[in-house]
């Protein structure tokens, strides 16, 4: 980043091999080296990117504990440049997250466990993935940022409680198959999930960088339509093809202080009697009839 605030983004929008991490780290470092030469200062992988998405019984074989040698193998990515990835992850009393890691400077920084296990249509994470239970922002280099996967996004509680945070962005590795056609024939996913991206940027008045998958896998096929979005909602970059890709981004992060400042939402935002209404309402659909 720039001392004015400047920052080069990229988003590898691939296509993951199922269950074979050792290949996909190779693509991952392949990616890096190219986002590097492209100037980018923070690069984005999609959900699950080392191991790819439909693992069922793969999983507890997908899996690294964060103090693996594997996980010092990872952090080598981010010599010259911040990486976030997604992997399986494993807890020490052997559960397992689907889970994105933000490292920086050869370092592990933030870890991401996906809150929000989808178990419909052709979804069944909860069967193989424990929850995560908690949304935190951190520091980066370049700001505050935060961290959804995913289905989380689809959870309106999610992303308000990072913009609580005063978070500069929400990330967003995803790996979401297409489904529906919309009445002018285009992907009803995509069109989904441009709207509620770009409603977050604006509404949180935060950068929105969404990072899609692509290629086939157990019968789905991946959109991708990787994107960038600014503090006012417009899309400031996109792959809009289901291609492999890599989609670049010069953003500004002063840009999200003049948001701010025009639409002070977060400023006026009422915390409090939020908290309020919630304990009301949790009080309300937890009371025993008598």
């Amino acid at each position: 980043m720039t001392d004015d605030g400047r920052l080069s983004v990229a988003l590898a929008q691939i296509d993951p091999a199922l269950g074979d991490r050792g290949r996909n780290l190779e693509r991952h470092r392949e990616w890096v080296k190219q986002a590097a030469e492209a100037g980018a200062q923070l690069l984005v992988f999609p959900e699950l990117s080392l191991t790819g998405y439909f693992l069922k019984d793969l999983v507890p074989d997908s899996a690294i504990q964060l103090d693996s040698p594997q996980m010092r193998e990872l952090a080598g990515l981010s010599t010259e440049l911040d990486v976030v990835l997604g992997a399986v992850i494993e807890s020490p009393d052997h559960r397992y997250f689907n889970a994105s890691l933000y490292f920086s400077r050869g370092e592990l920084q933030h870890v991401h466990r996906k809150v929000y296990l989808p178990t419909y249509g052709m979804f069944d994470e909860q069967r193989y993935f424990a929850p995560g239970d908690r949304f935190r922002s951190f520091a980066t280099p370049f700001g505050r940022a935060g961290i959804l996967v995913c289905e989380d996004i689809w959870h309106l509680s999610s992303a308000y409680i990072l913009s609580l945070e005063g978070v500069d962005m929400i990330i967003c590795p995803s790996s979401s198959p297409g489904r529906g056609i919309t009445t002018d024939e285009r992907l009803g996913t995509a069109e989904s999930y441009a709207l509620v991206c770009r409603t977050y940027a604006q509404f949180l008045t935060t950068f929105f960088l969404y990072c899609n998958r692509v290629g086939f896998e157990d019968g789905a096929n991946f959109w991708g339509g990787s994107m960038v979005i600014g503090p006012n909602g417009d899309i400031i970059a996109q792959q809009q093809d289901a291609d492999e890709a890599l989609v670049l981004a010069h953003i500004d992060l002063a840009d999200v202080r003049r948001e701010r400042l025009a639409n002070p939402l977060l400023r006026d935002e009422r915390i409090e009697l939020t908290i309020n209404e919630l304990r009301r309402v949790w009080h309300e659909r937890t009371r025993k009839p008598f």
